[in-house]
């Protein structure tokens, strides 16, 4: 699909000598349990700025005392795997479900309720156990600048063509990416994945360091075509005073294209965080009303519960025709790392 005016429309292998300290952010609370009520230690792969807020209010409403710990969603992941079942978190929230994934492949996830998993989309919780719930959705998409671009691509598939040669920027080591990536093995299979890496190379592909700088490059006439994740271009628009004064459109791929991907946000609680009634709380919240509705009108991405509005300025969710993919099968991450990694795209 694509929107036009107007419509306009970031898991490494366990290092042996991961630092508790090399993961972490700033924290809110002490982790010990405060005199207004019980604590619990949240490790967060979700961006500080976009999601404090909310935990912050949760705190405050719910009297707890919550100690945060910010960090990418993967980093996070291996720190919690190398602590195991010595590890201080009692809930995991993640960028993506790959690395919740991980996790529950390796056992060190406990269960969530399964009426607070029910709350969520089928597409957006595990086929079967509630060691996860998806908190919100986010699509694929390509933005481009149709002052530079005559015939926008359908799909991330049109992109290796010489047409489109030195005109699109990529962010390899964003987690969106790799998410995007272990879809693509998944779903078209593994040589399919390193053949497109190879020809995208071959095209002269333009590695950017985040979303934002991509985004911005193509606002600005700078780059033509970028693969971003769709809520980057949704909250920048009433920024700028609407859809219509963006510069940029965007396409959402259909069909089997794997750059439709549409992926989620995770949750899961440790063992140790199964038994904790203010960390079970805590995910709960998350797919209330009121956290589904601070989801959609501060980082424009889907809720996953029913009686939610779709954010303004994108197609409504349920008309992205991405492909159809399990998401517990993104749990492969560090394997699309290792394919990135030996295609030269990470370090």
């Amino acid at each position: 699909m694509t929107l036009r005016r107007p419509y306009h429309l970031s898991l490494v292998a366990v290092c042996a000598a991961l630092a508790l300290s090399g993961c972490g952010g700033s924290d809110a609370g002490s982790g010990e349990e405060a005199d207004d009520g019980p604590a619990f230690t949240l490790y967060s792969g979700r961006d500080e700025e976009l999601v404090r807020p909310l935990i912050d209010q949760y705190a405050e409403e719910a009297g707890v005392e919550i100690e945060v710990r910010y960090g990418d969603s993967a980093e996070m992941a291996a720190q919690l795997l190398e602590e195991g079942d010595g590890t201080p978190a009692d809930v995991f929230y993640s960028q993506e479900v790959g690395a919740v994934g991980a996790l529950a492949k390796a056992d060190l996830l406990g269960s969530l309720p399964q009426e607070v998993v029910d709350r969520a989309d089928e597409r957006f919780r595990p086929a079967e156990g509630t060691d996860w719930v998806g908190v919100t959705g986010r699509s694929r998409v390509i933005v481009y600048n149709p002052d530079l671009v005559e015939t926008p691509p359908t799909g991330v598939l049109d992109l290796t063509d010489p047409a489109y040669r030195g005109q699109v920027a990529w962010v390899p080591g964003n987690a969106g990416f790799q998410a995007f990536m272990t879809g693509f093995r998944v779903s078209q299979g593994e040589d399919a994945a390193a053949a497109w890496l190879e020809e995208m190379q071959a095209n002269d592909a333009t590695v950017y360091e985040g979303n934002s700088e991509v985004l911005e490059a193509v606002e600005a006439g700078d780059q033509p075509i970028g693969l971003i994740n769709h809520y980057y271009w949704a909250r920048t628009a009433p920024e700028v005073g609407g859809v219509e004064e963006m510069a940029s459109e965007l396409v959402f791929p259909a069909g089997d294209d794997p750059g439709g991907l549409v992926n989620a946000t995770a949750v899961g609680v440790t063992p140790q965080g199964a038994d904790n009634a203010e960390a079970q709380a805590f995910v709960e919240y998350l797919l209330s009303e009121e956290g589904q509705q601070y989801f959609v009108e501060e980082t424009y991405e889907y809720p996953v519960v029913d009686g939610v509005a779709d954010p303004e300025g994108v197609p409504a969710l349920d008309e992205l025709e991405g492909p159809q993919l399990d998401l517990s099968d993104l749990d492969s991450l560090q394997e699309t790392q290792a394919l990135l990694t030996e295609a030269g795209l990470l370090s």
